[in-house]
């Protein structure tokens, strides 16, 4: 499409015009010649009609005759229509019509002046008349004797002449129109042929392309060449001519005979695309770039553009270098430090480094920092965790063996004043051999020739050394390398103090929570009893397990979890389990135990609520509005980080929150779930609080999960009552308690967790504890567990009916001698003649402080288990009270004699009323605190007898 913003299009919009303007000023011209034509016709034509008419034989006669009308009228119309004229007149000289085409002008008076031709000349003019404006031809009439006798006018009207010459304007048109297409034709194909040498652009455009010509021909400093396809040189500017040294008339000569260095030559007349191709020329090394100049509008042939890299070749190496150390640091600020492990934390450091840096490199820490201690400072020996870039039989020291630096060695030096060392040249460096002939001669023998040895430092403390060494023909470390190299060990001791510092912390999180934990369960009959516990990856945690003896035989167990991880999770559970274990030994139902442990949990929180508002002195501090990171500031007020985004080595170690967590965070959301099973009903009792219910697998292999009414989680029962569930269970039924991290997971809901513990636990319908143990957590242990996993399977037992023995007391003194002496028989049957006395002491002082002091029902019962309990059990709630009697007070020695000689004793209360109870060692032995032999008749001689 042609713009008539282009030059072409410019062109041909004033060609077209200046044809249109040619054509009509020509049709004009004909017209306006037709016309004259016309007019000049029609005076020929009126002239020879009138002048034959007027000499035509008898016309003189007739006008003198005595009526010229009649005479001439006829003659006169048959001439004019003969002739083609509007009208033929004949008059009198006086100038009355003799004849006229209409009749009733005939004996008019002609109008106008005819005097000319009353003198004799023949007049030609164009004048108005009857009809309108007419050429008219008037002619004298003569006698024989020269006297005009009359006068004949023959006239055309003018309007037949423009009739004639519009007869004319369709040629006239037609040949304009003909004139106009082959002009415009011809202008449409010279504007055609215009467009494809100027590629459409306008006048503007082809300004500014010309003086861009001639920048680049002279102002551009970079070579420009144009090359034909076959060769020849097309356009060179100045820089080129320069860069290239070309002769003047170097245009439209070949490449090749332009005496230029054969490569390049050979380049620029390939005609193949090059992209920044460094060719010399001459004393220049010359950047090539070429480009085909046909896909772009031009003609086969190359644009090739030449810049004089000579300079830059240095600077560009260097980059280069920069370059790759920024992509190592790089690297390494994201593979270094990906695991809190101090030998995996070395080993990443001489994977970084090998080969982009060093040839062979090899990490030493002091023999503290393993363990996680901080060093001390003192020079201590240190051991060799990674080597890199050689095979381990081929280093000087093994990974695992000691590094001993012999004093006065330069490395001994470095590590001393905490600084680098470089070796450029190790076989001149006669302190670094002398320290160890045989094994530097051997990594001399290895091809290793420069060494940079930089000591790991964090915090102002060296934890260890990096060695880099170079080897073969390698380029040997220099000043640059040195700096780099600190750099690099830098990132690294960072990484090393964190892993140190959490090695250090978990080690004191793990003692702390096995501290914490049941080390082993304690023995007792009513149940057999497996546990585990796994803690979670993030570390150590807040579930916890416990097994608790309660009188009467029976055993609590109890399963709680503590939301989080760390030192403040961990301390939290030991809190919670400390308080369970006091509260169990109020021998409480697990409805009230849970009930007392969410008030204690609610009240801690609210003073940990308290507190974290507090300073110091007590006062109210306000947080910052910005509170700074812990990586960004040191403790004295300076930044952390350095320019670079790396953080000092002198800074303080980052908080691992992992291992410490929020020490100023409550304990809201701890759960927990409380049993009480009796051996001798085969009854269970549970309560939870917030925490997953229990498994049952019954003797027969079936799985169910007890509906167990849940309470919110400690701390958030507001003072609601908690509420229990009673299960009977066979003997041989096994209870599994566990946390939610066992049926929970991140790619596990807890439905699909429930369902498959109870798959899990069908299938193994006879295992022991310590089997289902095993294969739950094979079943349903998570590959990486995000929480911790605490899990107790305990299998029932039933107390035999034959070490059982119960009696009713009625209200009666009288009564406490027989029951006395039943109790006797009973402890000879069972083989426990040797605390047969001091089992009828004990029964005798509680069977008479029931009668005395309580109500009914009254009930005696004995338990043979691992220990002797007996237990006497009222109507009433009253405790009794354990006090020291004087010598003038005739009772209250009863109690005291009761504690001297049983194990343990103590009250728990029912709904009916109290039972006080008390164990005894079957051996016989008394308590660590119990009288000894001589001073059993001091108790005895204070013995009421008349309370027996």
């Amino acid at each position: 499409m042609l713009s008539v913003h282009s030059v072409a299009g410019q062109v041909l919009v004033l060609q077209l015009a200046l044809v249109v303007l040619l054509v009509v000023a020509a049709g004009v011209a004909l017209a306006l010649q037709a016309q004259q034509a016309s007019l000049e016709e029609a005076k020929q034509r009126s002239s020879v009609a009138a002048t034959a008419f007027a000499h035509a034989p008898g016309t003189a006669a007739a006008m003198r005759s005595a009526d010229p009308t009649a005479r001439l009228q006829p003659r006169a119309e048959d001439a004019r229509k003969e002739a083609g004229l509007d009208y033929l007149v004949a008059f009198s000289p006086s100038g009355i019509r003799w004849t006229h085409p209409n009749p009733h002008l005939i004996g008019k008076q002609v109008p106008g002046g005819y005097g000319p031709a009353l003198a004799g000349r023949t007049v030609t003019s164009t004048s108005h008349s009857a009809f309108g404006r007419a050429v008219d031809t008037t002619v004298p009439v003569k006698a024989t004797d020269g006297r005009v006798v009359g006068l004949v006018a023959a006239g055309i009207k003018v309007q037949r002449t423009n009739e004639w010459a519009l007869q004319r304007l369709p040629l006239l048109i037609g040949s304009a129109a003909g004139a106009l297409v082959i002009g415009v034709g011809g202008v449409a194909l010279v504007s055609r042929r215009l467009r494809r040498q100027t590629h459409g652009l306008d006048p503007a455009e082809m300004t500014r392309m010309y003086d861009h010509h001639d920048a680049v021909l002279h102002a551009v400093r970079e070579g420009v060449l144009i090359i034909g396809s076959d060769g020849r040189l097309l356009l060179a500017n100045d820089e080129a001519r320069r860069l290239l040294d070309l002769p003047a008339d170097a245009e439209h000569h070949r490449i090749t005979e332009l005496g230029l260095e054969p490569g390049t030559a050979d380049l620029l007349a390939s005609g193949r695309a090059a992209t920044d191709e460094v060719h010399p020329a001459g004393d220049r090394l010359l950047a090539v770039n070429i480009r085909p100049t046909a896909p772009y509008g031009g003609p086969a042939g190359t644009a090739v553009t030449l810049r004089d890299t000579t300079e830059l070749q240095a600077l560009t190496g260097k980059a280069e270098v920069a370059q790759r150390r920024l992509k190592l640091l790089y690297d390494a600020g994201m593979r270094i430090g990906s695991t809190l492990d101090v030998v995996r934390t070395a080993e990443e450091l001489a994977a970084v480094a090998v080969p982009r840096f060093a040839d062979v490199v090899s990490v030493e820490l002091l023999e503290p920092v393993l363990r996680g201690d901080e060093p001390t400072g003192q020079h201590a020996p240190m051991r060799r965790l990674a080597v890199r870039g050689v095979p381990e039989d081929s280093a000087a020291y093994r990974v695992g063996e000691h590094v001993r630096f012999v004093p006065g060695s330069p490395i001994t030096a470095g590590i001393a004043d905490a600084r680098p060392v470089l070796v450029p040249d190790l076989r001149a460096e006669r302190a670094w051999r002398d320290q160890d002939p045989v094994d530097t001669q051997r990594i001399l023998d290895n091809g290793i020739r420069s060494l940079i040895a930089v000591p790991l430092r964090a915090r102002g403390v060296v934890l260890g050394l990096a060695n880099f060494w170079r080897a073969g023909s390698a380029e040997a470390f220099g000043p640059e390398d040195l700096s780099f190299a600190e750099e690099l060990a830098a990132r690294a001791a960072i990484s090393i103090d964190n892993a140190r510092r959490y090695t250090r912390e978990h080690a004191t999180t793990i003692t702390l929570q096995r501290s914490l934990l049941p080390r082993a369960l304690p023995q007792q009959s009513a149940l057999e009893v497996a546990h585990r516990y796994l803690p979670a990856q993030a570390g150590v945690g807040g579930d916890w397990f416990d097994l608790i003896p309660l009188p009467g035989a029976r055993v609590a167990l109890v399963v709680g979890d503590v939301v989080g991880h760390g030192l403040h999770a961990a301390a939290t559970m030991g809190r919670l389990r400390t308080a369970v274990l006091n509260f169990s030994a109020l021998d409480l139902p697990p409805d009230e135990l849970l009930g007392h442990l969410d008030e204690l949990v609610s009240h801690i929180d609210t003073d940990e609520a308290r507190t974290d508002g507090m300073g110091p002195d007590g006062e109210p501090t306000v947080p910052p509005t910005d509170p700074p990171h812990p990586s960004d500031a040191a403790p004295d007020g300076t930044s952390a980080t350095g320019t670079d985004g790396t953080r000092d080595p002198d800074a303080p170690p980052l908080e691992d929150g992992s291992l410490v967590g929020d020490g100023t965070a409550g304990i809201t959301g701890a759960t927990c779930l409380y049993a009480i099973y009796d051996p001798v009903a085969g009854r269970v009792t549970l309560a939870r609080a917030g925490h997953p219910g229990p498994a049952l697998v019954r003797p027969d292999g079936t799985v169910s999960f007890p509906d167990v009414p849940v309470a919110p989680p400690l701390g958030l029962g507001g003072g609601m009552p908690v509420e229990t569930v009673d299960l009977t269970l066979p003997e041989g039924s096994r209870l599994v308690l566990y946390t939610d991290g066992l049926i929970e997971d991140r790619e596990r809901d807890i439905d699909t967790g429930l369902e498959l513990l109870r798959s899990t636990l069908a299938g193994a319908p006879d295992a022991s504890p310590e089997q289902t143990c095993t294969a739950v957590l094979d079943a349903m242990l998570p590959a990486h567990p995000s929480d911790d996993i605490a899990l107790l399977v305990a299998r029932t037992k039933l107390l035999s009916a034959d070490r059982i023995a119960e009696w009713e007391v009625p209200s009666d003194p009288a009564a406490v001698g027989p029951v006395r002496a039943a109790c006797m028989r009973t402890l000879e049957s069972w083989g426990l003649d040797e605390i047969g006395f001091t089992t009828e002491l004990i029964l005798s002082e509680l069977i008479t402080n029931a009668i005395r002091y309580g109500a009914q029902p009254i009930r005696v019962r004995l338990l043979y288990d691992r220990a002797l309990i007996c237990e006497v059990s009222d109507g009433t709630s009253a405790s009794p009270h354990l006090r020291r009697a004087t010598t003038t007070d005739e009772g209250g020695r009863g109690l005291f004699l009761v504690a001297q000689f049983a194990q343990r004793w103590g009250t728990r209360y029912t709904p009916s009323g109290k039972v006080i109870w008390t164990e005894q060692a079957l051996d016989g032995m008394r308590p660590s605190n119990g009288p000894e032999d001589g001073g059993i008749d001091t108790l005895l001689d204070q013995w009421d007898e008349s309370a027996l």
